[in-house]
């Protein structure tokens, strides 16, 4: 297994809580990474924006209870941007 990359853009806390939380599911609710993150809505929304930006966050829109809601998924390079860090990661600490 190859050390990885790391990754600078996935390494600021938010980011990387934000990357672990969706490397598990297929995507996630705004207000769930929002509650999980502990942070308000414009803090998570910056924090997604920037993994958008980069290709790793897909970000999608629906109705769900009468209400707009956002979604955040892993885009395939983002995935596999992440992993590559936590292999990095295990490698420095390993």
């Amino acid at each position: 297994m190859s050390a990885g990359t790391f990754d600078p853009l996935i390494h600021a806390p938010h980011r990387l809580q934000i990357c672990a939380m969706l490397d598990t599911v297929d995507k996630v609710e705004f207000a769930l990474l929002r509650d999980g993150l502990g942070v308000s809505e414009s803090v998570l929304s910056k924090q997604v924006k920037a993994l958008e930006d980069a290709g790793y966050v897909k970000v999608s829109k629906g109705a769900r209870e009468g209400r707009v809601r956002s979604w955040a998924a892993f885009t395939k390079a983002g995935k596999k941007a992440y992993r590559d860090h936590v292999a990095a990661l295990r490698a420095i600490v390993g």
